[in-house]
Protein backbone atom coordinates (compact mmCIF):
# COMPACT_ATOMS: atom_id res chain seq x y z
CA UNK A 1 0.00 0.00 0.00
CA UNK A 2 1.44 3.25 -1.12
CA UNK A 3 1.42 5.86 1.63
CA UNK A 4 -0.44 9.04 0.76
CA UNK A 5 1.61 12.15 0.49
CA UNK A 6 0.56 15.06 2.63
CA UNK A 7 -0.40 18.09 0.55
CA UNK A 8 2.20 20.83 0.72
CA UNK A 9 0.79 24.10 2.03
CA UNK A 10 0.10 26.57 -0.80
CA UNK A 11 1.88 29.90 -0.65
CA UNK A 12 0.71 32.99 -2.53
CA UNK A 13 3.34 34.64 -4.69
CA UNK A 14 4.48 37.93 -3.20
CA UNK A 15 3.06 40.92 -5.04
CA UNK A 16 5.42 42.86 -7.24
CA UNK A 17 6.19 46.51 -6.58
CA UNK A 18 3.69 48.98 -7.97
CA UNK A 19 3.86 49.76 -11.66
CA UNK A 20 5.18 53.30 -12.17
CA UNK A 21 3.78 55.63 -14.82
CA UNK A 22 5.88 58.67 -15.72
CA UNK A 23 3.22 61.22 -16.63
CA UNK A 24 3.69 64.65 -18.16
CA UNK A 25 1.71 67.29 -16.25
CA UNK A 26 2.14 69.88 -18.99
CA UNK A 27 3.42 73.42 -18.56
CA UNK A 28 0.84 74.60 -15.99
CA UNK A 29 -2.57 74.76 -17.65
CA UNK A 30 -4.34 71.60 -16.41
CA UNK A 31 -6.51 71.48 -19.55
CA UNK A 32 -3.38 70.66 -21.57
CA UNK A 33 -2.96 67.30 -19.82
CA UNK A 34 -3.57 64.27 -22.01
CA UNK A 35 -6.53 61.89 -21.66
CA UNK A 36 -4.12 59.13 -20.63
CA UNK A 37 -2.63 61.35 -17.90
CA UNK A 38 -6.05 62.14 -16.43
CA UNK A 39 -7.02 58.45 -16.47
CA UNK A 40 -3.84 57.35 -14.69
CA UNK A 41 -4.15 60.05 -12.03
CA UNK A 42 -7.70 58.92 -11.27
CA UNK A 43 -6.48 55.33 -10.71
CA UNK A 44 -3.26 56.10 -8.86
CA UNK A 45 -2.54 54.75 -5.39
CA UNK A 46 0.29 57.28 -5.02
CA UNK A 47 1.38 60.40 -6.89
CA UNK A 48 4.96 61.69 -6.77
CA UNK A 49 4.89 65.40 -7.53
CA UNK A 50 7.31 67.94 -8.98
CA UNK A 51 8.01 71.50 -7.89
CA UNK A 52 5.31 73.12 -10.04
CA UNK A 53 2.56 70.53 -9.57
CA UNK A 54 -0.75 72.34 -9.10
CA UNK A 55 -2.71 71.62 -5.92
CA UNK A 56 -5.89 71.97 -8.00
CA UNK A 57 -4.78 69.11 -10.24
CA UNK A 58 -4.33 66.82 -7.25
CA UNK A 59 -7.63 67.92 -5.72
CA UNK A 60 -9.70 67.40 -8.86
CA UNK A 61 -8.01 64.52 -10.69
CA UNK A 62 -6.98 62.10 -7.93
CA UNK A 63 -8.81 59.96 -5.40
CA UNK A 64 -9.36 61.37 -1.91
CA UNK A 65 -7.13 58.73 -0.30
CA UNK A 66 -4.22 59.01 -2.73
CA UNK A 67 -0.75 59.09 -1.19
CA UNK A 68 0.97 62.33 -2.32
CA UNK A 69 4.78 62.28 -2.20
CA UNK A 70 6.82 65.47 -2.76
CA UNK A 71 9.84 64.86 -5.00
CA UNK A 72 11.02 68.46 -5.04
CA UNK A 73 12.20 68.73 -1.43
CA UNK A 74 13.36 66.35 1.28
CA UNK A 75 12.08 65.97 4.84
CA UNK A 76 14.23 68.90 6.00
CA UNK A 77 13.37 71.22 3.09
CA UNK A 78 16.50 70.53 1.05
CA UNK A 79 16.16 70.34 -2.74
CA UNK A 80 16.46 66.76 -3.98
CA UNK A 81 18.99 65.74 -6.62
CA UNK A 82 18.12 63.48 -9.59
CA UNK A 83 19.68 60.52 -7.76
CA UNK A 84 17.67 61.21 -4.60
CA UNK A 85 14.45 61.46 -6.62
CA UNK A 86 15.22 58.15 -8.32
CA UNK A 87 15.61 56.44 -4.93
CA UNK A 88 12.33 58.02 -3.79
CA UNK A 89 10.47 56.64 -6.83
CA UNK A 90 11.82 53.11 -6.19
CA UNK A 91 10.95 53.35 -2.49
CA UNK A 92 7.39 54.51 -3.24
CA UNK A 93 6.83 51.71 -5.78
CA UNK A 94 7.92 49.10 -3.22
CA UNK A 95 5.65 50.64 -0.59
CA UNK A 96 2.57 50.27 -2.83
CA UNK A 97 3.00 46.70 -4.04
CA UNK A 98 0.46 45.59 -6.61
CA UNK A 99 -0.71 49.15 -7.15
CA UNK A 100 -0.06 52.11 -9.44
CA UNK A 101 2.34 54.97 -8.75
CA UNK A 102 2.15 58.05 -10.97
CA UNK A 103 5.38 60.03 -11.19
CA UNK A 104 3.96 63.38 -12.24
CA UNK A 105 6.56 65.50 -14.02
CA UNK A 106 6.34 69.15 -15.05
CA UNK A 107 5.97 69.56 -18.79
CA UNK A 108 7.10 66.44 -20.66
CA UNK A 109 8.95 63.64 -18.80
CA UNK A 110 11.55 63.22 -21.54
CA UNK A 111 12.32 66.93 -22.00
CA UNK A 112 14.67 68.46 -19.40
CA UNK A 113 13.33 66.20 -16.65
CA UNK A 114 14.80 63.32 -14.65
CA UNK A 115 13.13 60.56 -16.67
CA UNK A 116 16.43 58.98 -17.75
CA UNK A 117 17.86 58.68 -14.22
CA UNK A 118 14.61 57.61 -12.57
CA UNK A 119 13.63 55.06 -15.23
CA UNK A 120 17.12 53.51 -15.11
CA UNK A 121 16.76 53.15 -11.34
CA UNK A 122 13.47 51.30 -11.87
CA UNK A 123 15.08 48.97 -14.43
CA UNK A 124 17.84 48.18 -11.92
CA UNK A 125 15.22 47.44 -9.24
CA UNK A 126 13.20 45.25 -11.69
CA UNK A 127 10.15 47.55 -11.50
CA UNK A 128 7.86 47.96 -14.52
CA UNK A 129 7.07 51.42 -15.84
CA UNK A 130 5.19 53.31 -18.56
CA UNK A 131 5.77 56.79 -20.00
CA UNK A 132 2.98 59.20 -20.96
CA UNK A 133 4.39 62.21 -22.84
CA UNK A 134 3.17 65.66 -21.94
CA UNK A 135 3.03 69.11 -23.50
CA UNK A 136 6.44 70.71 -23.02
CA UNK A 137 6.90 74.27 -21.79
CA UNK A 138 9.47 74.66 -24.57
CA UNK A 139 6.71 74.99 -27.17
CA UNK A 140 3.62 75.75 -25.08
CA UNK A 141 4.82 78.82 -23.17
CA UNK A 142 6.01 80.76 -26.24
CA UNK A 143 2.72 79.85 -27.96
CA UNK A 144 0.70 81.20 -25.02
CA UNK A 145 2.87 84.33 -25.11
CA UNK A 146 2.01 84.87 -28.78
CA UNK A 147 5.53 84.05 -29.97
CA UNK A 148 5.80 81.36 -32.67
CA UNK A 149 9.11 79.51 -32.57
CA UNK A 150 9.38 79.33 -36.33
CA UNK A 151 8.56 81.50 -39.32
CA UNK A 152 9.67 81.57 -42.96
CA UNK A 153 12.88 83.36 -42.00
CA UNK A 154 13.76 80.92 -39.19
CA UNK A 155 16.83 78.82 -39.89
CA UNK A 156 16.92 76.85 -36.62
CA UNK A 157 15.45 76.58 -33.14
CA UNK A 158 17.88 76.02 -30.28
CA UNK A 159 16.65 75.00 -26.83
CA UNK A 160 18.92 75.34 -23.80
CA UNK A 161 18.15 74.45 -20.17
CA UNK A 162 20.21 76.38 -17.62
CA UNK A 163 19.04 74.41 -14.58
CA UNK A 164 22.19 72.26 -14.41
CA UNK A 165 24.22 75.28 -13.36
CA UNK A 166 26.95 74.45 -15.87
CA UNK A 167 28.36 77.14 -18.13
CA UNK A 168 26.68 76.92 -21.55
CA UNK A 169 28.36 77.77 -24.85
CA UNK A 170 25.86 79.86 -26.85
CA UNK A 171 28.20 80.69 -29.73
CA UNK A 172 26.15 78.49 -32.09
CA UNK A 173 23.03 80.59 -31.40
CA UNK A 174 24.21 84.01 -32.59
CA UNK A 175 22.77 83.89 -36.11
CA UNK A 176 19.96 86.32 -36.92
CA UNK A 177 17.83 83.44 -38.21
CA UNK A 178 18.13 81.38 -35.01
CA UNK A 179 15.34 81.30 -32.42
CA UNK A 180 16.82 80.52 -29.01
CA UNK A 181 14.69 79.23 -26.12
CA UNK A 182 16.26 79.52 -22.67
CA UNK A 183 14.79 77.83 -19.57
CA UNK A 184 15.93 78.63 -16.05
CA UNK A 185 15.69 80.84 -13.02
CA UNK A 186 16.16 84.60 -13.42
CA UNK A 187 19.63 84.44 -11.85
CA UNK A 188 20.60 81.86 -14.49
CA UNK A 189 19.13 83.78 -17.41
CA UNK A 190 21.00 87.03 -16.76
CA UNK A 191 24.53 85.63 -17.35
CA UNK A 192 23.17 83.68 -20.35
CA UNK A 193 22.04 86.95 -21.94
CA UNK A 194 25.47 88.46 -21.30
CA UNK A 195 27.16 85.38 -22.75
CA UNK A 196 25.01 85.59 -25.88
CA UNK A 197 25.95 89.26 -26.37
CA UNK A 198 29.63 88.45 -25.89
CA UNK A 199 29.34 85.67 -28.46
CA UNK A 200 28.15 88.21 -31.04
CA UNK A 201 24.32 88.16 -31.00
CA UNK A 202 23.02 91.66 -31.87
CA UNK A 203 21.88 93.75 -28.91
CA UNK A 204 18.68 94.83 -30.73
CA UNK A 205 17.51 91.20 -31.10
CA UNK A 206 13.93 90.96 -29.72
CA UNK A 207 13.50 89.05 -26.46
CA UNK A 208 10.35 87.87 -24.66
CA UNK A 209 10.62 86.80 -21.02
CA UNK A 210 7.65 84.83 -19.62
CA UNK A 211 6.91 83.60 -16.13
CA UNK A 212 3.92 81.51 -15.00
CA UNK A 213 3.46 80.31 -18.57
CA UNK A 214 0.03 78.96 -19.67
CA UNK A 215 -1.59 79.93 -16.35
CA UNK A 216 -3.69 82.98 -15.59
CA UNK A 217 -0.67 84.35 -13.70
CA UNK A 218 1.36 84.43 -16.92
CA UNK A 219 3.30 87.63 -17.49
CA UNK A 220 5.38 88.36 -20.58
CA UNK A 221 7.87 91.21 -20.88
CA UNK A 222 9.14 92.27 -24.29
CA UNK A 223 12.57 93.81 -24.56
CA UNK A 224 15.85 93.54 -26.49
CA UNK A 225 18.86 91.39 -25.77
CA UNK A 226 20.86 94.44 -24.67
CA UNK A 227 18.23 95.28 -22.02
CA UNK A 228 16.96 91.77 -21.23
CA UNK A 229 18.64 91.63 -17.80
CA UNK A 230 16.43 94.52 -16.63
CA UNK A 231 13.30 92.57 -17.68
CA UNK A 232 14.18 89.89 -15.11
CA UNK A 233 13.80 92.27 -12.18
CA UNK A 234 11.24 91.03 -9.65
CA UNK A 235 10.91 87.54 -11.17
CA UNK A 236 11.46 84.76 -8.64
CA UNK A 237 10.32 81.56 -10.35
CA UNK A 238 11.33 79.42 -13.32
CA UNK A 239 11.19 81.58 -16.41
CA UNK A 240 11.35 81.01 -20.15
CA UNK A 241 12.95 83.43 -22.56
CA UNK A 242 12.69 83.47 -26.35
CA UNK A 243 15.43 85.29 -28.26
CA UNK A 244 14.89 85.87 -31.95
CA UNK A 245 13.00 87.70 -34.68
CA UNK A 246 9.69 85.88 -34.13
CA UNK A 247 9.26 87.76 -30.83
CA UNK A 248 8.22 90.80 -32.89
CA UNK A 249 5.10 88.88 -33.97
CA UNK A 250 3.74 89.03 -30.42
CA UNK A 251 2.23 92.46 -31.12
CA UNK A 252 -0.33 90.88 -33.46
CA UNK A 253 -0.38 87.24 -32.29
CA UNK A 254 -0.79 87.69 -28.53
CA UNK A 255 -4.04 85.81 -27.82
CA UNK A 256 -3.83 84.61 -24.22
CA UNK A 257 -2.81 87.64 -22.20
CA UNK A 258 -5.28 89.76 -24.21
CA UNK A 259 -8.37 87.80 -23.17
CA UNK A 260 -11.10 90.20 -21.91
CA UNK A 261 -10.94 89.02 -18.29
CA UNK A 262 -7.28 88.00 -18.26
CA UNK A 263 -5.93 87.86 -14.71
CA UNK A 264 -9.28 88.85 -13.17
CA UNK A 265 -10.30 87.23 -9.91
CA UNK A 266 -14.06 86.69 -9.93
CA UNK A 267 -16.23 85.83 -6.93
CA UNK A 268 -18.98 83.31 -7.69
CA UNK A 269 -21.57 83.13 -4.87
CA UNK A 270 -22.96 79.67 -5.67
CA UNK A 271 -22.56 76.12 -4.46
CA UNK A 272 -19.62 74.30 -6.07
CA UNK A 273 -21.79 71.75 -7.89
CA UNK A 274 -23.75 74.60 -9.52
CA UNK A 275 -20.76 76.84 -10.28
CA UNK A 276 -18.82 74.40 -12.48
CA UNK A 277 -20.01 75.60 -15.91
CA UNK A 278 -19.64 79.25 -14.92
CA UNK A 279 -16.11 78.84 -13.56
CA UNK A 280 -15.03 76.99 -16.72
CA UNK A 281 -16.48 79.75 -18.89
CA UNK A 282 -14.73 82.42 -16.82
CA UNK A 283 -11.46 80.52 -17.17
CA UNK A 284 -11.93 80.48 -20.95
CA UNK A 285 -11.99 84.29 -20.79
CA UNK A 286 -8.80 84.35 -18.69
CA UNK A 287 -10.28 84.72 -15.20
CA UNK A 288 -9.86 82.65 -12.06
CA UNK A 289 -12.82 82.03 -9.78
CA UNK A 290 -13.45 81.76 -6.08
CA UNK A 291 -16.70 79.96 -5.26
CA UNK A 292 -18.39 81.04 -2.03
CA UNK A 293 -21.57 79.10 -1.18
CA UNK A 294 -24.27 81.47 0.05
CA UNK A 295 -27.02 78.93 0.60
CA UNK A 296 -27.23 75.38 1.83
CA UNK A 297 -29.92 73.14 0.34
CA UNK A 298 -31.63 70.83 2.86
CA UNK A 299 -34.63 68.46 2.78
CA UNK A 300 -38.02 69.83 3.89
CA UNK A 301 -38.76 69.59 7.60
CA UNK A 302 -41.83 67.43 6.85
CA UNK A 303 -41.27 65.22 3.77
CA UNK A 304 -44.78 63.74 3.68
CA UNK A 305 -46.17 66.28 1.18
CA UNK A 306 -43.46 65.76 -1.44
CA UNK A 307 -43.64 61.99 -0.96
CA UNK A 308 -47.41 62.06 -1.58
CA UNK A 309 -46.87 64.15 -4.70
CA UNK A 310 -44.24 61.74 -6.06
CA UNK A 311 -46.61 58.82 -5.53
CA UNK A 312 -49.35 60.82 -7.27
CA UNK A 313 -47.01 61.46 -10.17
CA UNK A 314 -46.57 57.69 -10.62
CA UNK A 315 -50.31 56.95 -10.36
CA UNK A 316 -51.32 59.54 -12.96
CA UNK A 317 -52.56 62.37 -10.74
CA UNK A 318 -50.81 65.10 -12.77
CA UNK A 319 -50.81 66.40 -16.34
CA UNK A 320 -47.73 68.61 -15.84
CA UNK A 321 -44.71 68.89 -13.58
CA UNK A 322 -42.87 72.20 -13.52
CA UNK A 323 -39.23 72.52 -12.44
CA UNK A 324 -38.14 76.03 -11.49
CA UNK A 325 -34.55 75.23 -10.45
CA UNK A 326 -31.78 72.66 -10.63
CA UNK A 327 -32.30 72.03 -6.91
CA UNK A 328 -35.91 71.01 -7.59
CA UNK A 329 -34.72 68.48 -10.18
CA UNK A 330 -32.16 67.15 -7.70
CA UNK A 331 -34.73 66.88 -4.89
CA UNK A 332 -37.22 64.90 -6.97
CA UNK A 333 -34.49 62.70 -8.41
CA UNK A 334 -33.34 61.83 -4.89
CA UNK A 335 -36.92 60.91 -3.95
CA UNK A 336 -37.16 58.68 -7.02
CA UNK A 337 -33.97 56.90 -5.99
CA UNK A 338 -35.28 56.53 -2.46
CA UNK A 339 -38.48 54.88 -3.77
CA UNK A 340 -36.64 52.73 -6.33
CA UNK A 341 -38.12 54.61 -9.31
CA UNK A 342 -36.46 55.83 -12.51
CA UNK A 343 -37.22 58.21 -15.37
CA UNK A 344 -39.80 55.81 -16.85
CA UNK A 345 -42.26 57.02 -14.20
CA UNK A 346 -42.55 60.29 -16.17
CA UNK A 347 -44.17 58.47 -19.11
CA UNK A 348 -47.24 60.40 -20.32
CA UNK A 349 -46.41 63.40 -18.13
CA UNK A 350 -45.56 66.82 -19.61
CA UNK A 351 -42.44 68.48 -18.18
CA UNK A 352 -41.67 72.20 -17.96
CA UNK A 353 -38.30 73.77 -17.10
CA UNK A 354 -37.77 77.41 -16.20
CA UNK A 355 -34.51 77.76 -18.15
CA UNK A 356 -31.63 76.13 -19.96
CA UNK A 357 -29.65 75.10 -16.87
CA UNK A 358 -32.68 73.39 -15.35
CA UNK A 359 -33.42 71.76 -18.70
CA UNK A 360 -29.84 70.43 -18.85
CA UNK A 361 -30.25 68.91 -15.38
CA UNK A 362 -33.36 67.09 -16.65
CA UNK A 363 -31.51 65.86 -19.74
CA UNK A 364 -28.77 64.44 -17.53
CA UNK A 365 -31.57 62.39 -15.94
CA UNK A 366 -32.70 61.22 -19.37
CA UNK A 367 -35.72 63.54 -19.57
CA UNK A 368 -36.43 65.99 -22.40
CA UNK A 369 -38.61 68.92 -21.21
CA UNK A 370 -41.72 69.72 -23.26
CA UNK A 371 -41.63 73.40 -22.36
CA UNK A 372 -38.68 75.77 -21.89
CA UNK A 373 -39.35 79.53 -22.26
CA UNK A 374 -37.90 81.02 -25.43
CA UNK A 375 -38.03 84.52 -23.98
CA UNK A 376 -37.54 85.54 -20.36
CA UNK A 377 -36.13 82.63 -18.36
CA UNK A 378 -38.18 83.12 -15.22
CA UNK A 379 -41.52 82.17 -13.67
CA UNK A 380 -43.06 85.03 -15.63
CA UNK A 381 -41.50 83.77 -18.88
CA UNK A 382 -42.73 80.25 -18.12
CA UNK A 383 -46.28 81.53 -17.61
CA UNK A 384 -46.26 83.39 -20.92
CA UNK A 385 -45.76 80.12 -22.81
CA UNK A 386 -47.61 77.67 -20.56
CA UNK A 387 -50.83 76.54 -22.31
CA UNK A 388 -54.12 77.19 -20.47
CA UNK A 389 -56.14 74.23 -19.24
CA UNK A 390 -58.46 72.86 -21.91
CA UNK A 391 -61.15 70.54 -20.52
CA UNK A 392 -61.50 68.87 -23.93
CA UNK A 393 -57.81 68.32 -24.75
CA UNK A 394 -56.38 67.90 -21.23
CA UNK A 395 -57.50 64.69 -19.49
CA UNK A 396 -56.12 65.90 -16.15
CA UNK A 397 -56.22 69.44 -14.75
CA UNK A 398 -53.50 69.22 -12.10
CA UNK A 399 -49.90 70.53 -12.03
CA UNK A 400 -47.13 69.46 -9.61
CA UNK A 401 -44.65 72.23 -8.69
CA UNK A 402 -41.77 70.98 -6.52
CA UNK A 403 -40.11 74.13 -5.22
CA UNK A 404 -38.11 75.79 -2.47
CA UNK A 405 -39.66 76.87 0.81
CA UNK A 406 -39.07 80.54 -0.12
CA UNK A 407 -40.55 80.42 -3.63
CA UNK A 408 -42.85 83.25 -4.70
CA UNK A 409 -46.53 82.70 -5.61
CA UNK A 410 -46.31 84.28 -9.09
CA UNK A 411 -46.26 80.97 -10.96
CA UNK A 412 -48.94 79.35 -8.81
CA UNK A 413 -51.36 82.27 -9.17
CA UNK A 414 -50.76 82.49 -12.91
CA UNK A 415 -51.43 78.79 -13.48
CA UNK A 416 -54.58 78.93 -11.41
CA UNK A 417 -55.82 81.88 -13.47
CA UNK A 418 -55.39 79.66 -16.54
CA UNK A 419 -57.61 76.97 -15.03
CA UNK A 420 -55.02 74.61 -13.61
CA UNK A 421 -55.17 73.04 -10.15
CA UNK A 422 -51.73 73.39 -8.60
CA UNK A 423 -49.99 71.29 -5.95
CA UNK A 424 -47.31 73.71 -4.79
CA UNK A 425 -45.06 71.45 -2.71
CA UNK A 426 -41.91 72.27 -0.73
CA UNK A 427 -39.32 69.86 -2.11
CA UNK A 428 -36.31 71.45 -0.43
CA UNK A 429 -35.33 74.24 1.94
CA UNK A 430 -32.72 76.91 1.35
CA UNK A 431 -30.72 77.90 4.42
CA UNK A 432 -28.15 80.68 4.55
CA UNK A 433 -24.66 79.17 4.42
CA UNK A 434 -22.05 79.68 7.09
CA UNK A 435 -19.77 82.70 6.57
CA UNK A 436 -16.62 82.11 4.48
CA UNK A 437 -13.20 82.24 6.21
CA UNK A 438 -11.99 85.64 7.43
CA UNK A 439 -9.42 86.09 4.60
CA UNK A 440 -12.20 85.68 2.02
CA UNK A 441 -14.48 88.13 3.84
CA UNK A 442 -11.64 90.66 4.00
CA UNK A 443 -10.89 90.17 0.29
CA UNK A 444 -14.54 90.85 -0.57
CA UNK A 445 -14.74 94.03 1.49
CA UNK A 446 -11.28 95.35 0.58
CA UNK A 447 -11.64 95.01 -3.21
CA UNK A 448 -9.32 92.06 -3.85
CA UNK A 449 -11.91 90.62 -6.25
CA UNK A 450 -12.24 92.24 -9.65
CA UNK A 451 -15.88 91.21 -10.10
CA UNK A 452 -18.81 89.43 -8.46
CA UNK A 453 -21.42 87.55 -10.49
CA UNK A 454 -24.87 87.34 -8.89
CA UNK A 455 -27.23 84.71 -10.32
CA UNK A 456 -30.28 85.48 -8.15
CA UNK A 457 -31.62 87.93 -5.59
CA UNK A 458 -31.00 85.42 -2.82
CA UNK A 459 -27.28 85.24 -3.68
CA UNK A 460 -27.10 89.03 -3.25
CA UNK A 461 -28.89 89.05 0.10
CA UNK A 462 -27.02 86.05 1.45
CA UNK A 463 -23.55 87.15 0.37
CA UNK A 464 -24.02 90.57 1.96
CA UNK A 465 -25.41 88.84 5.04
CA UNK A 466 -22.57 86.37 5.55
CA UNK A 467 -19.59 88.28 4.15
CA UNK A 468 -20.47 91.98 3.84
CA UNK A 469 -20.80 94.28 0.83
CA UNK A 470 -18.25 94.01 -1.99
CA UNK A 471 -15.87 96.99 -2.29
CA UNK A 472 -17.03 99.89 -4.46
CA UNK A 473 -14.24 99.17 -6.98
CA UNK A 474 -15.52 95.63 -7.62
CA UNK A 475 -17.52 95.13 -10.82
CA UNK A 476 -21.03 93.92 -9.98
CA UNK A 477 -22.68 91.68 -12.59
CA UNK A 478 -26.31 90.52 -12.24
CA UNK A 479 -28.32 87.92 -14.12
CA UNK A 480 -31.53 89.93 -14.57
CA UNK A 481 -33.70 92.92 -13.56
CA UNK A 482 -34.92 91.39 -10.27
CA UNK A 483 -31.35 90.66 -9.17
CA UNK A 484 -30.27 94.16 -10.23
CA UNK A 485 -33.04 95.66 -8.09
CA UNK A 486 -32.00 93.61 -5.06
CA UNK A 487 -28.35 94.58 -5.51
CA UNK A 488 -29.20 98.28 -5.76
CA UNK A 489 -31.40 98.02 -2.67
CA UNK A 490 -28.36 96.57 -0.88
CA UNK A 491 -26.38 99.68 -1.84
CA UNK A 492 -24.37 98.15 -4.68
CA UNK A 493 -23.60 99.84 -8.00
CA UNK A 494 -24.51 97.40 -10.77
CA UNK A 495 -22.18 97.56 -13.78
CA UNK A 496 -23.33 94.60 -15.85
CA UNK A 497 -26.65 92.87 -16.56
CA UNK A 498 -27.00 89.72 -18.66
CA UNK A 499 -28.93 89.94 -21.93
CA UNK A 500 -30.63 86.65 -20.99
CA UNK A 501 -31.25 85.16 -17.55
CA UNK A 502 -28.59 82.44 -17.86
CA UNK A 503 -25.19 81.96 -16.30
CA UNK A 504 -23.60 81.74 -19.75
CA UNK A 505 -25.11 85.07 -20.80
CA UNK A 506 -23.97 86.63 -17.52
CA UNK A 507 -20.34 85.63 -18.05
CA UNK A 508 -20.43 86.84 -21.66
CA UNK A 509 -21.81 90.20 -20.53
CA UNK A 510 -18.98 90.50 -17.99
CA UNK A 511 -16.43 89.64 -20.71
CA UNK A 512 -17.92 92.35 -22.97
CA UNK A 513 -17.58 94.82 -20.09
CA UNK A 514 -13.93 93.81 -19.70
CA UNK A 515 -13.36 94.51 -23.40
CA UNK A 516 -14.98 97.94 -23.04
CA UNK A 517 -12.77 98.81 -20.06
CA UNK A 518 -9.64 97.74 -21.97
CA UNK A 519 -10.66 99.71 -25.08
CA UNK A 520 -11.34 102.83 -22.99
CA UNK A 521 -7.93 102.55 -21.30
CA UNK A 522 -6.11 102.18 -24.61
CA UNK A 523 -8.02 105.10 -26.14
CA UNK A 524 -6.98 107.25 -23.19
CA UNK A 525 -3.36 106.16 -23.64
CA UNK A 526 -3.39 104.31 -20.30
CA UNK A 527 -2.18 100.86 -19.30
CA UNK A 528 -4.88 98.16 -19.29
CA UNK A 529 -5.32 97.15 -15.65
CA UNK A 530 -7.76 95.04 -13.67
CA UNK A 531 -10.32 96.77 -11.39
CA UNK A 532 -8.48 95.58 -8.28
CA UNK A 533 -5.19 96.98 -9.64
CA UNK A 534 -6.81 100.36 -10.34
CA UNK A 535 -8.00 100.46 -6.73
CA UNK A 536 -4.47 99.74 -5.45
CA UNK A 537 -2.95 102.44 -7.66
CA UNK A 538 -5.63 104.93 -6.63
CA UNK A 539 -4.97 104.16 -2.96
CA UNK A 540 -1.22 104.57 -3.47
CA UNK A 541 -1.73 107.97 -5.17
CA UNK A 542 -3.93 109.19 -2.31
CA UNK A 543 -1.34 108.11 0.24
CA UNK A 544 1.41 109.86 -1.72
CA UNK A 545 -0.59 113.09 -1.80
CA UNK A 546 -1.34 112.79 1.88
Amino acid sequence: MTPQRSAAPSTAAPRRPARVAFVGAGPGDASLMTVAAVDLLARADAVITDRLTSADVLATLTADDVDVVDASHGEHGQQLTHAMRAKLVVKTAKAHRGGLVVRLMDGDPATFNGLAEEAQALVKADIDFDVVPGVSAVSAVPTYAGVPLTARSTGAVHVVSLSSGKRVDLSASVGDDVTLVLLGLPEQLEPAFASLLSAGRAGETPVAVTRGGTTTQQTTRETTLAEAAEALEGLEEPTLAVVGPTVAMRETLSWFETKPLYGWKVLVPRTKDQAGPMTRQLLAHGATSEVVPTISVEPPRTPQAVERAVRGLVTGRYQWIGFTSVNAVKAIREKFQEFGLDARAFSGLKIAAVGGVTADALREWGLEPDLVPSGELSARGLLEEWPPYDEVLDPIDRVFLPRADIATDTLVAGLQDMGWQVDDVTAYRTVRATPPPAPVRDAIKQGAFDAVVFTSSSTVRNLVGIAGKPHASTIIACIGPATVKTAEEAGLRVDVMAAEATGESLVEALADHGRELAAAALEAGEEVTRPSERRKKSTSRRKAKG
